[in-house]
């Protein structure tokens, strides 16, 4: 029987993961992390689409993402398919790099905008791997929690910042108050 069709909805923000064959490692070292960054930056310039958080862990990753343009069938699958073949050449393996199709979720409303995003910063803390989100490097945490950070083309802070009222600096403090990140 095959699969269903995913439905996309542009301008929809969805939250995705994927995870390492086996739970194995995506990347092994900080290379691996910043080609992954890389490569969303190479698509983002061909397909855009807005990241409104992320954080790499290291068998899987988390995207809050919406896409204007492309499904994200096809977003994903260009990003996927990029990465695994970096990682296979990188490492000298071959095969299944990911464990199966992507996990998504449309994200329908603000409340489930910010629990989202509070999901994808707290998995490192979560994890044991750092006692503050804003300090686990492979986050989009810090450009929240540090509103003048230069943020990558494929970020839209604003997607979770434009719920607050102020200057930028109030909204990125009301925000990670939000987050209980003090």
């Amino acid at each position: 029987m095959p699969r269903q069709k995913r439905i996309w909805g542009p301008n929809r923000y969805y939250h995705i993961v994927c995870r390492g064959n086996r739970r194995d490692p995506l990347f092994r070292n900080a290379s691996d992390f910043q080609a992954f960054l890389h490569i969303l930056q190479q698509l983002h310039a061909k397909f855009p689409f807005q990241l409104a958080s992320y954080c790499l862990m290291n068998n899987h990753y988390h995207l809050q993402i919406r896409s204007e343009e492309v499904s994200l069938s096809k977003l994903m699958s260009l990003i996927n398919k990029r990465y695994a073949n970096y990682y296979n050449t990188k490492h000298r393996l071959s095969g299944h790099v990911f464990e199966k199709r992507f996990y998504d979720n449309l994200i329908e409303d603000k409340e489930r905008m910010l629990e989202v995003s509070r999901y994808i910063h707290l998995n490192p803390v979560e994890a044991k791997m750092t006692r503050k989100p804003e300090h686990y490097p492979w986050s989009s945490c810090y450009l929240y929690k540090y509103p003048h950070s230069a943020a990558p083309c494929f970020m839209h802070v604003d997607s979770l910042l434009g719920y607050y009222e102020g200057t930028r600096e109030q909204r990125s403090e009301k925000y990670c108050r939000s987050l209980m990140i003090q």
